[in-house]
């Protein structure tokens, strides 16, 4: 066990300073960066995708973001070119930062890895590579200069694995817990804190949402108070057993659970089986926070009692559902508020007594072409082969999470995963009357 710790330590002080000693050549070190997010409906399931600027010269590299992935792949097999990226060689330090025991080569051993597309559940292998990674710095109230990675750690993927992505996004950008995601790489690199915020914004049409790495303020638009002040905060808890389509024997999973007591609707608690809501011996239940998930998924027991207590709750008669929804209703019989459509909030209670209300506008999926609203949340089945990722059924024996608070619960949220202090904390923009596409992109420099 003690040199179990040791290698997990020197692990971590590698990364340090492999990616430290290669920062930008520059006195400025940023406390925070800033990258753009915008929601993507072009493709069957939709994405919200981020971009960097990679390689020399430096390119514009659109991603998928993945809140739960653990690294960062690119489409390596058209079109990369680059005079800095730099292969990895098997058995060294970087190689085992991604736990990876897979070489390829013949006379020279290159570190492999298997980039996976967590939206259609397609994993393939490919070479673990670094490169310049260049992106903006912010203080929280506008972007700031641009600083560079020189050595940034990522992994090639191709034509395969980025089937199913939008139009121009050519890899994924993981944010798990790991030392190899996105924002693990830049917090080492710059030494800011192990923290990041997210928040998506619904619009798709000139609305860029933003997530800030590091420590900064907060900040949206006219409101020009530090939301980050604001939020209401619960553990994070680890899942014992990989969610991930690869991963090894043992090996926990790097997304972000949360502990989820009970549901209340309409003053009334849910009565759901409990059980569920804890995380078992062999990875089965609890709840995660994901963004290649575009809606919530239930565990079917809990789906229908959801349900039957907000159908209930709303008074109005349901409607032939449109798939992936179960639960439909006119939507002219469905009122309108600043807030959303005019429903029940849906309140998750959390371990430590804090309450997650789900609004309207985050409970309710709207249809422009059809008098129909749908509850946004899927029946995810019961089993564990039944887990799902962008609603395509993952082979083999994942485990199934009991309740996934997709992207449509998260969109004009504040979220924030404090990595140091194990915790994630979360606050409704539109309680501020704002939204998330009021952050301020245009350059100070």
């Amino acid at each position: 066990m003690i040199s179990s710790i040791r290698i997990i330590l020197s692990l971590g002080s590698f990364l340090l300073l492999f990616i430290s000693s290669t920062a930008a050549k520059t006195s400025f070190r940023p406390k925070a960066l800033v990258l753009p997010v915008t929601k993507d409906i072009s493709s069957s399931t939709p994405q919200y995708v981020t971009q960097i600027k990679q390689r020399t010269p430096l390119v514009t590299v659109n991603l998928t973001v993945d809140l739960g992935g653990g690294y960062v792949w690119v489409n390596c097999q058209h079109g990369y070119v680059s005079s800095t990226s730099k292969s990895v060689a098997c058995g060294s330090a970087q190689c085992s930062l991604f736990g990876s025991s897979s070489c390829s080569g013949d006379k020279v051993k290159l570190c492999g890895g298997f980039p996976s597309n967590t939206v259609t559940g397609v994993s393939t292998s490919g070479d673990v590579r670094s490169d310049v990674v260049s992106v903006e710095s912010t203080d929280g109230n506008s972007a700031g200069r641009a600083v560079t990675v020189p050595k940034f750690l990522f992994i090639c993927g191709s034509d395969v694995v980025q089937k199913g992505l939008p139009k121009g996004v050519t890899g994924m950008a993981g944010f798990g817990r790991t030392k190899v995601s996105l924002p693990s790489q830049f917090s080492s690199a710059f030494s800011f804190s192990r923290k990041f915020a997210i928040c998506l914004s619904s619009g798709t049409i000139n609305s860029e949402g933003v997530i800030i790495l590091g420590d900064a303020p907060y900040n949206f638009g006219y409101l020009n108070s530090d939301l980050s002040k604001a939020l209401n905060f619960t553990p994070l808890i680890t899942n014992p057993v990989s969610t991930a389509p690869v991963s090894s024997l043992g090996e926990p999973s790097y997304e972000y659970f949360i502990g989820v007591k009970s549901i209340v609707i309409s003053d009334k608690e849910v009565p759901l089986n409990k059980s569920l809501l804890s995380i078992n011996k062999n990875g089965v239940g609890g709840t995660k926070i994901s963004t290649v998930n575009p809606y919530g998924i239930l565990e079917t027991s809990i789906y229908k009692a959801v349900s039957k207590a907000f159908v209930k709750a709303v008074g109005v008669k349901t409607v032939s559902p449109v798939s992936p929804f179960g639960t439909c209703f006119t939507q002219h019989e469905i009122g309108s508020t600043q807030m959303g459509p005019a429903v029940p909030d849906i309140k998750l209670v959390l371990q430590n007594g804090v309450v997650w209300d789900i609004i309207g506008a985050n409970s309710m999926v709207q249809f422009s072409n059809i008098d129909v609203i749908c509850l946004g949340f899927v029946d995810g089945g019961s089993k564990p082969k039944s887990s799902q990722v962008g609603f395509i059924p993952m082979t083999g024996d994942q485990p199934t999470t009991s309740i996934t608070i997709g992207g449509l619960q998260l969109e004009n949220n504040l979220i924030q995963v404090d990595l140091a202090r194990s915790r994630l904390g979360f606050r409704s923009i539109f309680s501020d009357h704002s939204n998330c596409a009021n952050f301020n992109f245009t350059s100070s420099v």
